[in-house]
């Protein structure tokens, strides 16, 4: 469970590399949107058949890190929407 954790750490680390532009997010949001990204790419992995859950292959990632990816753009779209809104 705790590689699990440090995973998800190391996905929300690099998904916010490659998210361009500057995040507001602190370490633990970026800790639980990378393990959120895991969960999944775990979940797709397993559907294909090329792991289990907790299991570390190269699609899994991939598709954790893409996830991941994507909720910090959502979440940053969101965050732009409201500040606009509270100004």
């Amino acid at each position: 469970m705790i590689g699990f954790i440090v995973f998800g750490l190391v996905v929300g680390a690099i998904a916010r590399l490659l998210v361009p532009g500057r995040q507001h997010l602190g370490l633990f949001v970026t800790l639980l949107l990378g393990v959120a990204g895991s969960v999944v790419g775990g979940v797709v992995a397993n559907l294909l058949g090329t792991g289990d859950i907790f299991e570390l292959n190269f699609i899994g990632a991939a598709v954790a890190i893409a996830t991941a990816v994507v909720l910090i753009a959502v979440g940053e779209q969101g965050g732009r929407a409201r500040r606009r809104i509270g100004s």
